[in-house]
Parts: structure tokens; sequence; C-alpha cells
């Protein structure tokens, strides 16, 4: 395993875990951070052999938003180095949402802010029956601006207002039941719930899923005539591809596809990345 000062990250087959490593302060998002974790997810898309992603939290808690020495530093900032600290997060944000490979987040303990965030923007959150989320921002005189985007496509406006209004923190069946995540696991089994997710994910085609993923983001924000054209294009572009002439002869010749044939064996005890 490669340790880098805030992130863990060591491959499970074909999975990519990327552990947010500062549990003395309930990993707690600083600069250095998000800008680590940024760079993590870079590396994960460039690799052929990672198919998919899951992100969790050492120690008790997944996330517990931004840094508080992150937050002491705000009032000396000038606007200029205010909207460069948002800038970070942004990017990490849309780089999540936008991944081209599955992403998994596995909930093991409290989820809260700008952690919360992260969490929600992956393709599937898994959350330990124990810990709780929630959008704390307005409490102190913040704006979860960037989380919001999100929210309001992943739960709707209704839900959205109650989360980020109140800041209240939700237990992880209410999550379930508004949608913010996915899954409830017990809590010393949401990590390898998650792992197992992400595996059933490296089965599919790698290409059918990144225009998933692409169609699934773009579609909010189409108009009806003009979505079907964009998921006629899509579908034109599967049609073509190389992957649905191996899915259909794997599926007609009863074997795996390629994609599946050359998944890695996947290690209990993970392999160094």
């Amino acid at each position: 395993m490669t340790h880098q000062q805030n992130i863990l990250s060591e491959d499970r087959g074909a999975v990519r875990l990327l552990t947010l490593n500062r549990p003395q302060v309930r990993n707690a998002m600083s600069l250095p951070l998000m800008r680590e974790l940024r760079a993590r997810l870079e590396e994960a898309r460039a690799d052929a052999h990672v198919r998919a992603v899951v992100l969790t939290g050492a120690g008790q808690a997944f996330c517990a938003g931004l840094d508080m020495e992150e937050l002491r530093a705000m009032s000396g900032r000038s606007a200029e180095e205010h909207r460069a600290d948002s800038e970070v997060f942004r990017s990490l944000l849309e780089t999540l949402y936008l991944f081209p490979k599955p992403t998994v987040a596995a909930v093991n303990g409290h989820a809260v802010a700008g952690g919360a965030g992260l969490a929600a923007v992956c393709d599937l959150t898994l959350m330990s029956a124990g810990a709780k989320m929630g959008f704390t921002e307005a409490k102190i005189g913040f704006v979860a601006a960037l989380v919001t985007v999100f929210m309001v496509r992943l739960v709707g406006e209704k839900h959205a207002r109650d989360l980020l209004l109140t800041g209240r923190l939700v237990g992880a069946d209410e999550a379930n039941r508004i949608g913010l995540v996915n899954e409830v696991a017990p809590p010393e089994g949401v990590l390898e719930r998650a792992l197992e997710r992400a595996h059933e994910l490296t089965r599919s085609a790698p290409s059918s899923l990144s225009l998933t993923k692409a169609m699934i983001a773009a579609a909010p924000s189409l108009g009806v005539h003009e979505g079907m054209r964009y998921a006629a294009d899509l579908n034109a572009l599967a049609r073509a591809g190389s992957e649905l002439r191996e899915g259909v002869a794997a599926f007609l010749e009863k074997r795996d596809a390629a994609w599946v044939a050359a998944l890695p064996a996947s290690p209990a005890s993970g392999e160094k990345a």
C-alpha cells in the first residue's frame, strides 16, 4: 500500500480503493487533501487496469467537512483567495460526479457538509447503519452552493430544501428513504459491501458505463427533444463500438465477454498501488 499524507490507495483486483486518511481530525478536508484526492482520481482515470473506484474514510468517520484550520483562516483571505479555494472543491466534486468509471462511496461514519457532498455525488452511496449525514453549512453562515447543484438533481427540490436550509443530520434509514444513499449496511460490513458492489459494476462493458454516466449527467438539463437527440447519438456510438460486437458474441456463445475475462483476481488483502 502506498501511503501519502492524506490519501491511502489500494487495489482490490480491478477496483481502486481510496481512503481519506486524516482520522485524527475525522478526515476533515484540507486544501491539500482535496488536491491529492483529485490527483488520485486522475491516476485512476488514466489506469486501464482500474475499472471502478471506492471512496471511504479511515477511522470512525467518513469526512467531517472542511478542516477547522481552513475555517479559521477564512477571515484573513481576499476575495480572490476565497474564489481559488472554492475552485479546488468545485473541481473535486465535478471530477467525482463526471468520472467516467463507476464510483462507490462507503460511508463508514459521519459525513458532514462537504464530506456529505463527496459521498452523495458518487454513483452509488452505501452508508453504515450507525452513521449520519448532513449539510450543516448554513449553521455557521456558510452556503452549500456547490453541493446544491447536485443535491437538487439527487434528491429533488423539496428534500434539498429540507436538508440544506435546516442543516440537520439524518440517519442512514432516512438518507436511504429520500434517495441520498442507495443502501444501508452494518457498520462492520459497509466497506466490504461497497467493494462487492464495485466489483459487480466491473462486469459491465467499460464504454457502456462511461456513456451511460454521460447520459445521466446530461439528461436533467436537456429538453425532451434535445435529450432524445443526444440519446440517439450515444446509442449510435454504442452500436458502432467493438464492445457491443464482443458482448453480443459472448452472449450468443454463452461465455464471458472479453472485459470480464480480463478482470484480475480480487485478493482480500489488496495489492499495492
